[in-house]
């Protein structure tokens, strides 16, 4: 239910009321008892969020977050696995460097 705003056009009294969308608008105004109140047009208050955070997942069930929970360790292992990989290819590669230079080294000195 909507908050509407009111102001008493004999006594110049604002205030708030919390009515139904299909209520009648109040006449009477609650601080002079006289019938002059009128429905002020305003912007309205909006959603105001207050505290840390609102996210999707703060209200997801257990079950989802069980799975989403397994989901995350299987891609942190398959990142681990996938820069283990990485990181045997460079040394691999590294290794053909030394020898490829150590064959290189030999043949110029039985060159010589």
């Amino acid at each position: 239910m909507p908050t509407y705003e009111y102001r008493c056009n004999a006594c110049g009294n604002k205030w708030e009321d919390f009515q139904s969308i299909k209520a009648e608008p109040t006449k009477k105004c609650p601080q002079c008892k006289k019938a002059k109140a009128e429905r002020i047009i305003s912007a309205g208050g909006g959603i105001i969020f207050k505290g840390s955070g609102f996210y999707q997942t703060d209200y997801r069930s257990e079950s989802y977050k069980k799975g989403a929970e397994a989901a995350k360790k299987i891609s942190e292992s398959s990142t681990a696995a996938s820069s283990d990989a990485g990181k045997s290819d460079s040394s691999k590669s590294d290794s053909t460097k030394t020898e490829t230079k150590a064959t290189s080294t030999s043949k110029k000195e039985s060159g010589d």
